[in-house]
């Protein structure tokens, strides 16, 4: 009777354990970071919206790699079910991803929340949705983002020649490179030893980038071009999506939004706040920039010019006509 009663307690608790779903989310940052607090705040929407058992799981500080890989993982759907990843990483399925967010596309923080408020960054979703089976359920991101360096840089003068890290995206290495600089491609987690040897004098990165990651100890003038405002996707893998029951699809579509306007907010609010801090703990000096309009003015060609290659140019004339 004992074995029997044992049998029945081990099938009672290995049912639920059997039954019920974890998901894997990846950061590449601590707790502090606005990406991990978003990704936090999508678990606790889900659950909230679901009202049903489902386990989350968020490695955390690179655990599990890089964004590059948390992306690659998606499209595979294995190890990785969510994460908030730069469009730079969704070029090999999109061209026209790393255009989302690429130099000088934004005017200021008005007019980028409100492309996104009017959804037109669709057409993009839908076709890395289509070739790399990831879905972007909401969008975080709203960090301004200025050059880190080794030395200052007031003026297109001093810029010149500046050898500057940029993500993978041909954009970036275009448009730096229109504004007179040397851009190279560097991995994320390797950018602080290329400053400390020698190998680069700067990269480009907003508040929260420069702060978690220490730019600030090998890079302390922080040059104020304000060059791009981010948009970082919250992606789910397409694969696991289709295996979730209805209630549960509904519940991940409801909360990545929502999640990653939350994201958005927190950046945003969050960018002066950190500078300000880190100024006045010695770690940084801002560095006024005076020719950001002709910085613009040097890039923007290239910009149109890459929107048409990339089959762009409908959705940077919507955003450009927005007031």
């Amino acid at each position: 009777m004992k074995r029997f009663i044992a049998a029945i307690i081990l099938l009672l608790i290995a049912v639920p354990a059997a039954a019920q779903l974890t998901l894997h989310g990846a950061s590449q940052f601590s707790d502090e970071h606005a990406f991990t607090k978003a990704m936090v705040r999508f678990e606790e929407l889900v659950k909230k919206y679901y009202g049903k058992p489902v386990s989350f799981v968020l490695h955390k500080n690179s655990e599990l790699g890089l964004e590059k890989d948390y992306f690659a993982y998606m499209n595979q759907g294995k190890a990785v079910d969510y994460a908030i990843v730069s469009p730079a990483h969704m070029s090999t399925f999109s061209k026209a991803a790393p255009f989302i967010d690429a130099p000088f596309i934004f005017r200021d923080l008005d007019h980028w929340n409100k492309v996104l408020d009017a959804d037109l960054l669709k057409p993009i979703a839908d076709e890395i949705a289509q070739k790399a089976d990831v879905m972007l359920i909401g969008y975080a991101g709203g960090g301004t983002r200025n050059i880190f360096a080794n030395k200052p840089v007031r003026n297109m003068a001093e810029m010149k020649n500046l050898k500057v890290r940029v993500q993978g995206a041909p954009i970036w290495s275009r448009t730096f490179a229109a504004a007179g600089m040397s851009p190279t491609v560097i991995a994320y987690n390797e950018v602080y030893n290329a400053i400390q040897n020698g190998v680069i004098q700067a990269g480009e990165n907003e508040a929260a980038g420069v702060e978690q990651m220490k730019f600030y100890e090998v890079g302390p003038n922080l040059n104020m071009t304000q060059h791009a405002i981010t948009i970082r996707p919250l992606c789910f893998s397409g694969k696991t999506f289709k295996g979730l029951d209805k209630d549960l699809q509904a519940a991940v579509l409801r909360a990545g939004k929502e999640a990653g306007a939350y994201g958005r907010r927190i950046e945003s609010s969050e960018d002066e706040q950190k500078l300000v801090a880190l100024e006045k703990a010695g770690k940084l000096k801002r560095i006024a920039f005076s020719d950001r309009a002709q910085m613009k003015k040097a890039v923007d060609p290239v910009i149109e010019a890459y929107a048409k290659e990339i089959g762009a140019d409908a959705i940077f004339a919507k955003i450009n006509a927005i007031k």
